[in-house]
């Protein structure tokens, strides 16, 4: 591949390549315990932890698992929230030669259980309001060590005791351990007399193994090494530090860790550039959310769509009570941002939203919209340095369709997932190599490159509807429906018809104090769209069913019909 257009597009102060430190997320943490140790890393509910006591705790934590017989390639689980313990227990791992497990606290026992067999993992850190499901499934899996924390642990003391007088026991927080298990401070206070292990690790070593739905929609455990979290910070750091000064400028981080978007982009880049970290426990509650912008006045923030919309029609933003004036920058990823959700958000801070793509197999081989260039509305971006893309015929993937014609998104990059967690089969149909040796990543999604290099993404391949012989893209008449005034939410998918395979239903969620019509988006639609793109149906919902990141689930929405 020789044409890259949109190099020229490029903001000023970044190069079309970079150079990545042969180093780990270890390594860096170590640098900034060196320049500045007393400086904040991490933020939470107004406690802080230093960078020098996030290494100390981690190193307490990788003696005492090593001690516990936790050896090199080992899997070790985290089902927690974003708080404190997740980076010690992530570094600690780390440190003892482990690879991290993160797991989505809002898994059912099925859930959990199923990458716990699948990866064979030795220990886990649970949430105490997850301990019991834990237990559940332990026999059937390979535990022989669990350790649970509460999230008390690393509050301020009058939050700590507010939360044990008024909380903890109401919300399933307090338990008594099971024989055999520990507290996370019992296991730190063991390892703090206990010799660190000294682990050599790659660039190449596995590092973490994060779960993907992937472009068949099975779950599976994507794997990335080392150097991809370092390749991954560089890039995103290069990309926007013209808005984001290093060490006084915060990064607030309300999406989970669990999922590559934080774990990877946000925290290498937050670590990269040395950006104190902010973390939100639960991103649902937008009164703790605000109050935490509020309060330590985030210039970086990072959401999803649906967390942009929560966050323009709560009460407080509404009547103007609100305080955004902190925000510089806003990077909105994971579904795709509505060109209104946009334009009333960059209105309401002074900021600026740029729009992003990736998923899970790219490490973060991302594609943003420039910081200071033209952000074109409905792009997904153009690539980051030493990041390139290219647009193939669906049915035939060795054809490289030209600029502005819609087909498969394929990407390369250095830091691209190694393979699927044992699944050969599926590692090659996601990762394919060309006739050059090169390593494609086929995304599942469809899309097109303009003639400035410019990606515009119009939908997941297996979400793209067959009606009557047209195919439609869901998001089109998503955007539409999205900007009329009455329409807090929407999803769209195709549900099986008799007669023309498919027809297009939508399932909406009014804003407060409206009540549309069916008749009335219908109409609406038809004004904006073809006649074959109308959807034959509404429905009206309260809320709709969405991922942990805040994508809608239009598989779900399927399934109710």
């Amino acid at each position: 591949m020789t044409s890259r257009p949109w190099l020229s597009h490029y903001d000023q102060n970044v190069p079309p390549s970079l150079e990545y430190p042969q180093r780990s997320l270890l390594e860096i943490l170590k640098d900034a315990v060196r320049e500045r140790p007393e400086h904040p890393g991490v933020m939470f509910k107004g406690a802080t932890l230093s960078y020098r006591e996030l290494d100390r705790l981690s190193d307490f934590l990788a003696a005492a698992l090593a001690a516990d017989g936790v050896r090199r390639g080992d899997r070790v689980a985290l089902l927690l929230p974003n708080c404190p313990q997740f980076l010690i227990a992530q570094f600690g791992i780390w440190k003892a030669g482990g690879v991290v497990l993160p797991l989505n606290p809002i898994y059912t026992e099925r859930e959990i259980e199923g990458p716990l067999v699948d990866t064979g993992a030795v220990a886990i850190l649970t949430l105490t309001r997850f301990y019991d499901r834990v237990k559940h499934v332990q026999p059937q899996t390979k535990l022989r060590s669990v350790m649970a924390t509460s999230i008390k642990e690393y509050l301020p003391p009058l939050l700590s005791l507010l939360f044990t007088l008024f909380r903890e026991k109401k919300e399933g927080h307090r338990i008594r351990l099971q024989p055999g298990d520990r507290w996370f401070q019992d296991v730190l206070g063991a390892g703090s007399s206990q010799q660190v292990p000294h682990v050599p690790l790659s660039g190449d070593d596995p590092a973490v193994i994060l779960s993907s739905g992937g472009t068949t929609g099975t779950p599976k455990g994507v794997i990335g090494c080392h150097r991809a979290y370092v390749q991954a910070g560089t890039q995103l750091r290069v990309w926007i530090r013209s808005l984001c000064d290093a060490w006084t400028d915060r990064i607030l981080l309300p999406l989970p860790l669990f999922h590559v978007y934080a774990n990877v982009g946000v925290q290498s880049m937050a670590l990269v550039g040395r950006n104190p970290l902010v973390l939100v426990p639960n991103p649902r509650d937008i009164d703790d959310l605000l109050a935490t912008i509020r309060k330590t006045r985030p210039a970086f923030f990072t959401a999803v769509p649906t967390l942009f919309q929560a966050l323009l029609a709560h009460r407080d933003v509404r009547s103007g009570r609100a305080s955004f004036g902190s925000i510089k920058l806003s990077f909105s990823g994971a579904a795709a941002l509505m060109a209104e959700t946009r334009r009333q958000f960059e209105e309401l801070t002074g900021g600026r939203i740029i729009e992003g793509y990736s998923l899970t197999e790219g490490m973060m081989a991302c594609l943003v919209n420039p910081v200071r260039g033209t952000a074109k509305t409905g792009s997904i971006g153009m690539p980051l340095p030493d990041v390139d893309v290219m647009i193939v015929d669906t049915e035939d993937p060795s054809r490289v369709l030209d600029t502005n014609q819609v087909g498969e998104l394929l990407m390369r990059a250095p830091q691209l997932m190694t393979e699927y967690w044992h699944n050969p089969d599926e590692t090659a149909i996601t990762l394919r190599h060309a006739a050059d040796g090169s390593t494609w990543l086929h995304t599942g999604d469809l899309g097109y490159l303009d003639d400035d290099g410019y990606v515009f993404l119009v939908d997941r391949k297996k979400d793209m509807i067959k009606t009557s012989g047209y195919q439609v893209w869901p998001r089109e008449i998503e955007e539409v429906l999205t900007a009329h005034p009455s329409v807090a939410e929407v999803g769209v998918a195709g549900v099986p018809d008799t007669f023309k395979g498919e027809v297009i239903k939508a399932w909406i969620v009014p804003r407060s104090g409206t009540t549309p019509t069916e008749d009335e988006l219908r109409a609406y639609c038809r004004a904006q769209l073809a006649p074959y793109k109308v959807p034959a149906s509404i429905e009206f919902r309260g809320e709709l069913p969405k991922t942990m990141v805040g994508k809608v689930l239009r598989r779900a929405l399927r399934e109710t019909s």
